[in-house]
């Protein structure tokens, strides 16, 4: 496994585009001002040792070393030792919906963004717990299996769009079956499900996965992202709005009733997702009242620092670049490595 010591050096890295910018500016305004005062062919001529190419190409190389070095300063290691330690925590395995009613704007930025930025922060909230993702539509597949890799869970998150499943649909119930089958066979876990979902298009079963999960000890939360006087559902790459065959535009619902059901026979808490942060708070609460037992995971519990070659590529680029002179050197006049001389 790799990672960073000190991640936060590689904020670092945000300097160069603003440092290659000042330096194009400034090539800019030397080229704008001998132009002022004279033809640059000419001056050129009477400039013979001046060299066009050798002060950009030093500059780049102070450039790559300098991101070299913010990365050193971040310190990257590499995973050396794996061992399966145990730490007291939960499982929690989160449904989310996708299908294209998702896309309402009823919450802001859209009810999905705001799904994706809940989920993000939940995850930030974990500690020794283990996570995994579900998404669901007409169908219901797992995204990320149950892990404790939170880099991964937020990676995979990401990539979550209503694209990822061509069946269109509301399958809840398969969404809660699925996920019941996804914790581990660890005993003595607290186990959850939090189904994500705006409830339009419900295919049926859904209350009784969650009633069959509660009877396994599985609590079922579900947060409803929307609100039911409903919105317009926006059309991808226009300006206009979804429309049914008559034409009509398709207005999408928050089915908040039959959510409230399902949290109901889950034996966990129903919430509204709106453009407030109460589903947050209410939603890691319920979380962190889980009883927490020993939880088995993998994890490199030892690193090896691997600074030693950038070391040497960094102080490689900083002695090619005092050897190349800003002038050219008289010594090889002849040898024309940076112009298109013959």
């Amino acid at each position: 496994m790799f990672r960073f010591g000190e991640p936060t050096y590689l904020y670092l890295l945000l300097l160069l585009p603003f440092l290659a910018a000042f330096y194009l500016y400034s090539n800019y305004k030397r080229r704008k001002n001998i132009r002022r005062f004279g033809d640059p062919a000419l001056l050129a001529q009477l400039m013979p040792d001046v060299s066009k190419y050798r002060p950009n190409i030093k500059f780049w190389i102070l450039f790559v070393a300098i991101g070299l070095f913010s990365v050193l300063l971040a310190r990257p290691q590499f995973g050396s030792k794996l061992e399966t330690v145990k730490r007291k925590g939960v499982e929690v395995i989160i449904a989310l919906d996708i299908s294209n009613s998702m896309l309402a704007q009823d919450v802001q930025p859209s009810r999905l963004e705001k799904a994706k930025r809940l989920i993000s922060r939940l995850v930030d909230e974990l500690d020794n717990d283990k996570v995994g993702m579900i998404v669901f539509a007409g169908d219901a597949f797992t995204q990320l299996p149950i892990t404790s890799d939170y880099i991964s869970a937020k990676m995979f998150l990401e990539s979550i769009n209503p694209s990822l499943i061509s069946k269109q649909g509301t399958a809840i119930g398969e969404a809660i079956n699925l996920a019941t089958r996804s914790f581990t066979p660890q005993e003595g876990v607290g186990r959850a499900i939090i189904v994500i979902t705006d409830g339009e298009n419900h295919e049926g079963g859904a209350v009784e996965a969650a009633k069959a999960a509660a009877e396994k000890g599985i609590q079922v939360n579900v947060l409803g992202v929307g609100m039911p006087e409903g919105s317009p559902i926006p059309a991808e790459g226009t300006n206009d709005y979804r429309r049914d065959r008559e034409g009509n535009v398709i207005v999408t619902r928050l089915n908040e009733a039959m959510c409230q059901e399902i949290a109901k026979e889950g034996k966990g808490i129903y919430v509204r997702v709106d453009n407030s942060n109460s589903a947050q708070k209410a939603i890691n609460q319920e979380v962190n009242k889980m009883a927490k037992s020993d939880v088995e995971s993998k994890v490199y519990t030892e690193f090896n620092e691997q600074f030693q070659a950038i070391t040497w590529i960094i102080l490689l680029l900083l002695l090619v670049e005092i050897l190349i002179l800003d002038r050219k050197n008289p010594l090889f006049k002849n040898v024309h490595l940076f112009s298109n001389k013959k």
